[in-house]
């Protein structure tokens, strides 16, 4: 490091003292931890560049710090340094920017698979919920945020990335290549389980959703019609101002969630009767891939008493971000507010958990190998989900069963 750069650092440090010095002085301060951390990440920066064992690269080591502090909030929160950011609205700008259709976020410290649309880019590369990428495009996703994972993984279609997956039950990473697409909106998986039964599978709640729901539902009910499974395993991409249309057409009465936040004021999404378009007998499925806008929905249906919700508990990803521009060109990517259930518990902390809870893969159905994945991840379709009426979908041969299960009147 050369002599001006040792200087800055002294200068930035010194700032940082007197500016917390200060501010407890006048009086300015409303937290004092505020300023308490201010003073012991100057001195921190002082020792790293006085005493680390080798010249430190101190802009390597500030932008780290940064990207710790955001990811030590909640996954999804992100810094992005000037360089990315400027990559980011590029993209953002060009409508043209392919992608690889998956839901992403952050566990055991690295960058997980939530889920992955179909048809995508990477059902195609055999992307499985679940899977965990050890890097993307040679970065190890250890020292990566959500943000700059699903900047790297967007771009020109056609071109491709690497990334190394560690899959279930494997100790080693596969090399796979994702090509980039322009993705379009997802359909509506539908099919009938009985005369009587129809069986909705949302692999998105993009724009428009709930329209295109609603007038299947009013189609089913015309064709006799009387009980719904709606399948949201897999479904983690949408606002969830459609979560909340979608809750509307089956929610007579009740809140359906409260968005609140430090600097957002509360705001109560209550049912409308005008809007309900569907009274008959409904099942939600959700398992741990069933994220963001999908949980605001089957929270509506548990906490109203609408209908069985069956299957695993959510991840939990129901929030609102915004983006920050900074003074020196980088930006935030800040988590906001949260998305409450009607009991008044934050989604992002608690996830869904259903009425009727049943295992995704049974427990007897490990092998005891480690090199051999359960029985379900042979049987499942990449981006898809478990397969409707299939033998090997437990959660959905269970809401089958309490839809058959005649319901005993009180005496």
């Amino acid at each position: 490091m050369n002599r001006a750069a040792r200087i800055g650092i002294v200068v930035v440090s010194v700032v940082i003292f007197c500016y917390a010095g200060l501010g407890h002085v006048l009086g300015r301060a409303t937290d004092d931890k505020a300023y308490k951390s201010l003073t012991v990440y100057g001195e921190v920066l002082q020792k790293i560049q006085q005493d680390y064992v080798d010249d430190p690269n101190m802009h390597t080591v500030t932008a780290g710090s940064l990207h710790g502090l955001l990811e030590s909030l909640d996954p999804q929160s992100s810094y992005l340094t000037p360089r990315e950011y400027d990559e980011y609205k590029k993209k953002l700008q060009n409508s043209g920017t392919g992608e690889t259709g998956l839901t992403l976020s952050k566990r055991f410290g690295y960058v997980i698979v939530l889920s992955v649309l179909p048809d995508s880019p990477g059902t195609k590369a055999g992307i499985r919920s679940g899977d965990i990428f050890e890097s993307i495009g040679g970065f190890t996703t250890r020292d990566m945020s959500v943000g700059q994972a699903l900047n790297l993984l967007s771009g020109q279609p056609g071109t491709g990335i690497k990334v190394a997956v560690i899959r279930r039950g494997k100790a080693t990473p596969d090399e796979v290549d994702l090509v980039r697409e322009k993705l379009a909106t997802p359909k509506i998986i539908v099919q009938k389980a009985d005369p009587d039964i129809l069986v909705l599978r949302l692999p998105s709640l993009d724009a428009g959703r709930a329209d295109e729901v609603r007038n299947r539902l009013l189609d089913a009910e015309k064709q006799g019609v009387r009980k719904v499974i709606v399948d949201l395993r897999e479904c983690g991409r949408g606002p969830v101002s459609e979560a909340i249309s979608l809750a509307r057409l089956f929610v007579p009465s009740g809140t359906i969630s409260t968005l609140r936040g430090q600097t957002v004021s509360a705001q109560v999404f209550s049912a409308e009767p005008k809007q309900v378009v569907w009274r008959n007998t409904v099942s939600v499925l959700i398992d741990a891939t069933t994220s963001g806008a999908a949980e605001v929905f089957a929270s509506a249906i548990v906490a109203n008493h609408r209908g069985d919700v069956v299957g695993e508990r959510t991840f939990g990803l129901a929030s609102e971000q915004k983006l920050i521009t900074m003074d020196d060109g980088a930006a935030l990517i800040l988590t906001v507010a949260n998305y409450y259930n009607p009991g008044g518990k934050s989604i992002l902390e608690e996830g869904i958990t259903p009425t009727e809870i049943v295992r995704a893969v049974p427990e007897d159905s490990d092998s005891g190998d480690d090199d051999a994945a359960p029985a379900q991840e042979t049987q499942k379709e990449p981006g898809l989900g478990p397969r409707p009426l299939s033998p090997e979908d437990p959660i959905f041969h269970r809401a089958l069963d309490l839809l058959k299960t005649p319901v005993k009147k009180a005496a």
